[in-house]
């Protein structure tokens, strides 16, 4: 990777904790395609820059969407 910032994949349990959403909902979200994920063996880990464009892709532009 070309890039000076560090490359860090983060468990379900620090996406969640990022989304402020649980455990489940994060497997949710996978199984329907919303969140992409990278399988390491049989662990699920999450990009930093996934979990900011699905952030992005689901911001609404008023209170409550």
């Amino acid at each position: 990777m070309s890039s000076s910032r560090p490359f860090r994949l983060l468990t379900i349990s620090e996406a969640a904790e990022y989304l402020a959403i649980s455990e489940r909902s994060v497997k949710r979200l996978i199984a329907r395609g919303d969140l992409p994920c990278i399988r390491v063996g049989s662990a699920l880990r999450f990009a930093f820059a996934d979990l900011e464009a699905f952030i992005a892709r689901n911001r609404s532009g008023g209170m409550f969407g």
